[in-house]
């Protein structure tokens, strides 16, 4: 097979940038090794900054987001049971949306349906070859029997585990890391949120967040250990935990119920640069991991996807690479600026240190956060996206 651009992963980076290159004549085959089912199956991040939905609605599939998601202009931040309430659109006119990334990457998997572009599920065995030759070639398994696409460049969307990365030459990357002493357990559930917006909450027993898929669909977040086992958490002992950290105004709404998801996800933030390795260019949780706590891994992928999309293009359209050679250097300026806000949220707002003198810095910059519209504002700008 031939093609002009192979795209590995099929999650929302890797059938974002499929949609935007479909639009722009640009083909490309998208091989991933999970089914379809099971890439739906898995629940992930729902707040989508202005700058994504804009890109959204580029690749043709941002209608049932505005139809169905929830525009939030401010996020409520709980410390020690008093809520404090930062507003984006009073400090940069913007929003974020709250939508699933399950619905989303359904209404991407239905676009790239409906334009009858190529997607190949239960790829096994994927591995690249040439990358640093005009000649890329690309070899999975299918069916058992193996398969060769020959491509002009390959496109790295398979996520932190996935084959893109692990084929560099360990000379050639550089990677930074830090893996934070804790988790996050999340669940699930049908219960209407305890409020209209997201509320993180600071308290001495550890970090909680109140989220939601949804005004019907909830999703609730506890600071946990690592060494913890998730069939040590059955409903009732999450809901008991989650009560004491609350205000008593979202305690009192809280609505209990039978969890349709759970799990343990640990906070780990990593970055691998240079981001391109001759026609490889890596996308996504592929180059970098945030915590959580910010709301950037979604974002952070659609933002390389976007440099990359329009890279391409350029190079097919105009005959230029600048696109392509700014690529690595372009994403990564707004990737470390992620990483940075991410990891402030995470060391202000968890329970990390018995140190009493880190508790009181903590405090301290809440407090600072809560009384300086400059403050706020810096906060404000980087939770709904900074520009382009």
């Amino acid at each position: 097979m031939r093609t002009q651009v192979a795209i590995i992963g099929a999650g929302p980076a890797g059938l974002l940038l499929g949609q935007l290159l479909h639009r722009h004549g640009i083909d490309n085959i998208i091989l991933e090794r999970q089914t379809g089912e099971y890439v739906l199956s898995r629940v992930r991040a729902g707040v989508i900054e202005q700058v994504t939905m804009d890109l959204l609605d580029e690749a043709g599939v941002g209608a049932r987001m505005h139809a169905d998601g929830l525009v939030h202009e401010g996020v409520q931040i709980c410390v020690d049971g008093v809520r404090h309430r930062i507003s984006f659109k009073e400090m940069t006119g913007k929003a974020v949306m709250v939508y699933g990334q399950t619905e989303l990457t359904k209404d991407l998997m239905d676009g790239r349906a409906a334009a009858g572009a190529t997607t190949v599920y239960s790829a096994h065995e994927v591995a690249l070859h040439d990358f640093s030759t005009d000649k890329p070639r690309v070899t999975y398994r299918t069916g058992g029997a193996t398969q060769e696409i020959s491509c002009d460049f390959v496109a790295g969307c398979d996520g932190f585990h996935g084959v893109s990365r692990k084929s560099v030459p360990a000379r050639a990357i550089a990677s930074h890391e830090r893996v934070y002493p804790l988790g996050w357990l999340g669940i699930l559930s049908d219960t209407p949120p305890v409020s209209d917006e997201l509320i993180y909450v600071h308290h001495p027993l550890g970090f909680a967040l109140c989220s939601m898929r949804s005004p019907t669909r909830s999703r609730y977040y506890l600071q946990c250990s690592l060494a913890e086992d998730i069939d040590s958490w059955p409903d009732d002992r999450f809901w008991e935990e989650l009560k004491p950290r609350l205000d008593d105004e979202a305690r009192e709404r809280l609505v209990t119920g039978p969890s349709i998801e759970k799990s343990i996800a640990p906070l780990r933030s990593f970055v691998a640069e240079p981001m391109r390795f001759g026609r490889l260019f890596l996308a996504g949780d592929a180059a970098h991991i945030v915590p959580p706590t910010g709301a950037k891994g979604l974002n952070l992928a659609a933002s390389d996807v976007r440099y990359l999309a329009h890279a391409l293009i350029e190079h097919y359209k105009d005959k230029s690479d600048a696109g392509l050679d700014h690529y690595s250097a372009r994403a990564l300026a707004r990737v470390w600026k992620a990483e940075r806000f991410s990891w402030w949220m995470t060391t202000m707002l968890h329970q990390i240190s018995d140190n009493p003198f880190d508790r009181k810095i903590q405090l301290a910059e809440l407090d600072y956060l809560f009384r300086s519209k400059a403050a706020a504002t810096v906060f404000a700008e980087n939770y709904v996206g900074l520009p382009y």
